[in-house]
């Protein structure tokens, strides 16, 4: 079969997030094809697809949510399953990419974000969609095509259109890390930044590399040279935590890519407050909002945050009213579209930056 050539859209979907994938098949005009996700009573994902794929472009629907390892399972198996069907693509959309914080060595660990591209490369996936990677090298990882679409422009609007005195705003760069990020939003916006700098709540697994093997011999009078060229390296000591920028009578915004514990979203919103910000926004991607994140928030001086749909979040909107979701299954279908009529993609892409 020739490559080029179009043949019928097939769409699958897992059962990570059903109304994200309603969206999407609403917005493409199509029907999803038939296929049944299920458990065995030993836990093991059995994975029926009912109908002919072969030949077929297949697109799977899966995102990553606090189910995240059946999440994983769910997509690996419709993937083989898919390719053992002979379908002639199979594309994997997901909106938001499990492990993605894990890009990173961390003490005698492993890079786990490295181990699941592999991973999904070997399942039978030609290439993937996802969105605001939290590390776009990992598109490194993996040896198919990777689109790492960006949700910025749907935040940016809804700024412009939900908020408005948005023009007395600043944006907040949470720690020095998202700078750039906080950056190509002030810039669009045509607002100034600021930076938090200083000691936050660090998390455990990043306090000591650990590697001192063998154990260091403890301190019983005696001199210990070992190798006399290695400079002595100092821990390093943080600042207390301050705001670099003017923020006060202002209203702020902080802008992530994702939010999972909320805790230092609200110790920074806090500062700000304490500086003199008269409203505190909170603006990221994936929502996902674990353990007591939305309590938090909502006991918080935090007046809103703001996140799309990446990843099913009906819970967290239950638990806490200052929480509001913007929708950006267009821009999957829109992608979806693009791909299987072999158009460009650049157009998605128009006038955002690689610091997005």
């Amino acid at each position: 079969m020739d490559p080029g050539q179009k043949v019928a859209m097939h769409v699958l979907s897992g059962n990570s997030h059903p109304a994200l994938t309603k969206l999407i098949i609403d917005k493409l005009g199509v029907q999803p094809a038939s296929a049944s996700v299920y458990y065995r009573t030993s836990r093991e994902t059995v994975v029926d697809i009912e109908e002919s794929v072969r030949g077929r472009d297949v697109y799977i629907i899966q995102t990553g949510t606090k189910n995240v390892n059946n999440d994983i399972m769910e997509l690996l198996v419709m993937a083989y399953a898919c390719k053992t069907s002979s379908a002639r693509k199979i594309i994997g959309v997901i909106p938001y990419l499990p492990y993605c914080k894990q890009s990173k060595m961390r003490k005698r660990g492993s890079v786990v974000s490295k181990l699941l591209a592999q991973m999904l490369s070997r399942s039978g996936l030609t290439q993937v969609i996802t969105m605001d990677l939290h590390q776009k090298e990992i598109q490194g990882f993996f040896d198919i095509p990777v689109d790492n679409l960006r949700a910025s422009p749907f935040l940016i609007q809804y700024i412009q259109e939900q908020i408005p005195d948005y023009r007395n705003g600043v944006i907040v760069a949470r720690n020095p890390n998202s700078v750039r990020r906080a950056t190509s939003y002030a810039e669009r916006l045509r607002l100034s930044i600021a930076v938090i700098h200083g000691e936050e709540k660090i998390a455990e697994s990043e306090l000591n590399d650990g590697r001192h093997s063998p154990p260091l011999p403890e301190d019983d009078g005696r001199t210990v040279r070992g190798f006399e060229f290695l400079p002595v390296l100092h821990a390093k000591e943080k600042p207390p935590m301050n705001v670099v920028g003017e923020v006060g009578g202002r209203l702020a915004i902080i802008v992530d890519d994702m939010i999972d514990d909320a805790e230092s979203f609200v110790a920074v919103a806090a500062l700000l407050k304490e500086k003199g910000a008269y409203k505190v926004y909170v603006m990221a991607t994936h929502g996902l909002m674990s353990m007591e994140a939305p309590r938090l928030i909502e006991n918080s001086v935090i007046d809103e945050v703001i996140v799309t749909n990446t990843v099913p979040n009906d819970l967290q909107l239950s638990q806490c009213t200052k929480i509001k979701t913007v929708d950006i299954s267009v821009l999957l279908a829109e992608a979806i579209r693009r791909i299987h009529n072999n158009e460009s993609m650049s157009y998605l892409f128009k006038n955002i930056s690689c610091e997005d």
